[in-house]
């Protein structure tokens, strides 16, 4: 089995100053998807502005941060919650969730759109594909914070397996770098192929929807589910896979209409 490579958590330390390699990956994340949505902004016929990127990328970093944290807290410690309903403002103690962060993205698109008179769905479709190399960063800070390991695997069959310190002494699944290279990489090159010609209105967005939640679902077979939660259904269906049925459904019901009305996106 592999070592697991023990990185100092803090990645900068100038004096009392401590930069996280967490905070760099979510800097990563969004100056990349600000990057990319310049270059699709900058291409024929595409309606973008360049002050419409910039202020797209703000709302929907908010997005991503208060509904990650509200998510995270409402999905995943509830109970906490409900004895400490300050702790939900504590965020400098962790804690986020994706499908609360796609929710804070929704609602961040939404006003977005009203702001801009943009239609909703042309403004999901643009920002779908620039979504994946952002996960992509977030599940490297996770496998470099040594956090949301993986479940336990027999070296001789998984020979990348490792121990992570703060999990226990048994060798286990780096299921962050493989979240990292399906949700994220492989979901990213989809999404950018799939949105390069012309797609009807609300289809890339829901293969967004389906992809994820695919990928996702895959990746959790290998992911210790959380230790307070256990598996959800059946034994087998963690948190993660059960919050993620719901985007596949989606997923599904808007591909199918949207190729059924067929007006193409903008």
């Amino acid at each position: 089995m592999l070592k697991y490579p023990d990185i100092d958590p803090v990645a900068i330390a100038i004096g009392p100053l401590q930069i996280h390699w967490y905070g760099l990956m979510y800097l990563l994340a969004f100056g990349t998807a600000w990057w990319l949505a310049n270059y699709r902004a900058r291409q024929p016929g595409s309606n973008w502005t360049a002050e419409q990127v910039s202020d797209l990328i703000f709302y929907g970093a908010m997005g991503v941060i208060l509904g990650g944290r509200f998510g995270y807290v409402m999905f995943y410690n509830f109970s906490q919650f409900l004895d400490d309903p300050i702790w939900l403002l504590r965020v400098w103690e962790g804690g986020m969730s994706f499908h609360g962060g796609l929710l804070g993205v929704l609602i961040a698109v939404a006003i977005f759109a009203r702001k801009y008179q943009k239609n909703f769905f042309d403004v999901g479709d643009f920002v779908a594909p620039l979504v994946p190399i952002g996960l992509m960063f977030g599940r490297i800070g996770n496998f470099i914070g040594g956090e949301l390991w993986g479940r336990a695997a027999d070296p001789q069959a998984v020979p990348w397996a490792m121990v992570f310190p703060r999990a226990d002494e048994l060798a286990r699944h780096p299921s962050q770098l493989y979240q990292a290279g399906l949700e994220g990489l492989m979901l990213f090159i989809v999404l950018w192929w799939y949105s390069s010609k012309p797609r009807p209105r609300m289809a890339v967005g829901a293969a967004f929807l389906l992809g994820y939640g695919i990928f996702r679902t895959i990746a959790e077979f290998f992911r210790e589910p959380d230790a307070h939660i256990g598996f959800d259904l059946f034994g087998w269906m963690s948190r993660g896979q059960l919050l993620s049925l719901p985007m596949i459904v989606a997923g599904l019901l808007l591909m199918a209409w949207a190729y059924r009305r067929r007006p193409q996106s903008v």
